[in-house]
């Protein structure tokens, strides 16, 4: 692993990729798998006895157990040793953060507070900001929170009101705003705030504690779900904020903003994991225990189905979550090696990987709607109750599809960022695009004699990512300086660019499964793979028309519609006998074991 080729962001659209370079969650060590099981064990014996009060709501049963979980560690996995922290690697935080993501509004607070609400300081922060605040926040004696939404500047953040200018004698700004939607507002006692300093076009970051004078927090929000979370407006009145507060540079805000949100957001893709492998759980369970027509339901094709489907989405999304961790880890280092501070090392790794971070954030909450909406299905009327877990899973999941920058935003974001990398020279996708369009009639990888199950795969893989090609080529070209305002034709790209992502990562886990544990072992595994292309192809294609007929015409349409219906050509694949081993072995193991 130690020479293993790490791409650069959005690259894996024009580069072949080897299972040797990859990492898997097979590969998880003893001691990341005792971080795990320690966050486990305190979802069972401190959240899950607390939800439902929690859930009433009550936040001042979360902050009680934000504090226990600060006493036992939790909260310094991500920060150094020198600040109170563990130090552990970005791999190690998001399997903690997979783990946590079970623990319904208490991990919307946790990780609020481990991530925007800690790391803006530790990465950002002087050594005196740090020393003062991020050592009190890696053990919750402080709860932290991140004010960047007003009540007219969401998506458009830089559009903010919230403004500070330097008082008379030098020593304060003096801050007057007002910030919404807040996580953890009713009890932080550190905010991170933004704000334009006078006339500055762009926003600076504050570190405001909340006692100050002219602090005032709104009652908490009525909200639809994540009730044991804590989410309040939050207005600022001439308050003062020592200049020794200023977070970073003046004007330096939006891009701590940015670099904050690519980590949320790909924080986000792991803690979806852990909610939806705990509705799989519950499914099965319930699958297992409910009779209809005198059998269990568990035995019905058409909850097999569900089941099937709830682990292979599943599945997938995590084979991208851990594959992207480990080449943050390297980033990391490689900074590390150059001479760059810790925090800088870190935040700009993760803020590098900016296209699969939007990738993972999309991907991961449309997979958590699509799981837990099943658990509701499968567990019938009471999935509807009030008594069900799965009712408070289902309310809690709707807010990821919002929150760390909406879908519509982030999916616009996967297009935008990999065609301005590529612009700016970090890999050749246009001249790959342009070379590809020249040979359009003959651009499809044929079959080849002797093909072996995983070069089928990759034969495939290879031909989807020609068709995101040839689409960018083509429409780039055609509207030119203009394709920015054609947010329908980026979705489209976007979806083909997710698609080829998660399905690349999902291929290259299994091969690596199978060198680790012999063919015999992953014949489960190889379903899910066949099932995940076959339907990956699928949508590909109807993305790729979809995209070509809103803008070619004529001879370009007819050349460009041919190629994409040659090259998600894929072989038949009875996905019914496929899908009834996976959702077999997840009933006889009655819970998630993948």
């Amino acid at each position: 692993m130690e020479n293993r080729k790490v791409l650069k962001s959005g690259e894996f659209l024009v580069a072949e990729v080897s299972s040797a370079d990859i990492f898997i969650p097979e590969e998880f060590n003893e001691e990341q798998q005792m971080i795990a099981q320690t966050c486990r064990d305190f979802l069972e014996t401190e959240v899950y006895p607390n939800i439902a009060r929690m859930d009433a709501p009550d936040t001042s049963v979360t902050l009680q157990l934000l504090k226990k979980s600060g006493e036992l560690g939790l909260m310094g996995i991500a920060v150094p040793e020198e600040y109170g922290g563990f130090g552990q690697s970005f791999v190690t935080q998001m399997l903690a953060s997979e783990t946590i993501g079970a623990g319904y509004s208490f991990s919307v607070a946790f990780m609020a507070h481990c991530g925007i609400g800690t790391l803006p300081i530790l990465y950002y922060g002087t050594p005196e900001q740090r020393e003062k605040y991020v050592t009190r926040l890696a053990t919750g004696e402080l709860i932290g929170a991140y004010c960047l939404t007003e009540p007219g500047a969401g998506s458009d953040a830089n559009s903010g009101k919230t403004n500070a200018r330097l008082s008379e004698d030098g020593k304060y700004y003096i801050l007057n705003g007002q910030k919404m939607w807040i996580t953890n507002a009713g009890f932080a006692d550190v905010q991170t705030v933004f704000a334009k300093i006078d006339n500055d076009r762009v926003l600076s970051a504050f570190i405001v504690e909340r006692n100050w004078p002219g602090v005032v927090v709104n009652p908490d929000e009525h909200k639809m779900g994540i009730k044991g979370s804590s989410t309040a407006q939050i207005f600022y009145n001439d308050v003062k904020v020592p200049v020794e507060n200023l977070l970073g540079q003046r004007g330096e805000g939006f891009r701590i903003a940015l670099s904050i949100l690519h980590m949320g957001r790909i924080k986000l893709g792991a803690n979806v994991l852990g909610a939806a492998k705990k509705a799989i759980n519950d499914s099965v369970k319930y699958a297992n225990e409910r009779k209809q027509f005198g059998v269990l339901i568990s035995t019905f094709g058409a909850i097999k189905y569900k089941l099937a489907e709830q682990v292979i989405r599943t599945f997938a999304t995590e084979s991208a979550v851990y594959r992207v961790s480990k080449d943050i880890d390297d980033l990391m280092e490689k900074y590390k090696a150059e001479g760059c501070d810790k925090g800088k090392a870190s935040i700009d790794a993760i803020s590098h990987y900016a296209v699969e971070a939007a990738i993972l954030k999309v991907y991961g909450s449309e997979m958590l709607d699509y799981v837990i909406d099943e658990a509701v299905q499968i567990h019938g009327g009471m999935g509807y109750s009030a008594e069900m877990d799965v009712e408070r899973g289902y309310r809690d999941s709707r807010i990821n599809r919002i929150f760390e920058g909406t879908n519509e935003i982030n999916r616009l974001l996967v297009i935008d960022t990999t065609l301005k990398r590529a612009m700016k020279g970090d890999f050749d996708l246009f001249g790959e695009a342009e070379k590809l369009y020249t040979q359009i009639g003959t651009v499809a990888e044929p079959a080849r004699p002797g093909e072996t199950y995983f070069e089928e795969k990759k034969r495939y893989l290879k031909n989807f990512k020609k068709v995101a090609l040839l689409i960018i080529h083509a429409a780039t070209r055609h509207f030119e300086k203009k394709f920015a305002q054609e947010q329908e034709i980026m979705n489209n790209l976007a979806n083909i660019l997710m698609d080829i992502y998660v399905a690349e990562s999902t291929c290259l886990r299994v091969e690596k499964l199978e060198t680790l544990k012999g063919s015999e072992a992953i014949t489960l595994y190889r379903d899910i793979l066949d099932v995940f292309v076959n339907d990956a192809a699928a949508r590909i294609k109807k993305e790729a028309l979809d995209a070509i007929w809103s803008f070619a015409t004529g001879e370009q349409a007819e050349k460009l519609s041919q190629a994409a219906l040659q090259l998600t050509e894929v072989a038949g694949v009875n996905v019914k006998e496929a899908r009834r081993r996976i959702a077999d072995k997840l009933i006889a193991e009655n819970q998630y074991k993948f």
